[in-house]
């Protein structure tokens, strides 16, 4: 059994830097057009499929707990950003405030290709 402390310290750093990052910039970041939207939540979902993978790898976690551990580096997103979603005008406010709907949904993108990733077509022990 691994510790579940690094993947969810660098989940804390992670959601910590993509909040500052949308707090400054995040007018020209979060997607508002369908077309946007879309692409986002899947090019989002694609590269979070990755990142488990390759923190799970790099942290040298049995490819048996790279569940737990995603779960563990997903935990400040699905903690935290519900109440970036609550007070969105607060939390972003240079961010149009009915964008707050693409917001949520893109976190949960994220989150959702972060797991996909640690479970679908992981590897056996021998490979991790």
């Amino acid at each position: 059994m691994f510790m579940v402390r690094g993947p969810l310290i660098l989940g804390c750093v992670m959601w910590l830097g993509a909040t500052a990052a949308l707090r400054i910039a995040g007018g020209r970041i979060v997607p508002t057009t369908p077309a946007g939207i879309l692409i986002a939540f899947t090019a989002s979902f694609a590269a979070m499929a990755w990142l488990a993978r390759h923190v799970c790898r790099r942290l040298q976690i049995a490819p048996a707990d790279w569940p737990v551990a995603t779960i563990a580096l997903a935990a400040p997103t699905l903690l935290l950003d519900p109440f970036s979603s609550a007070f969105f005008p607060v939390v972003f406010p240079n961010i149009r405030p009915d964008a707050a709907g693409a917001f949520g949904g893109w976190m949960l993108s994220c989150v959702a290709g972060a797991l996909c990733g640690a479970t679908i077509g992981r590897p056996n022990r021998s490979e991790g």
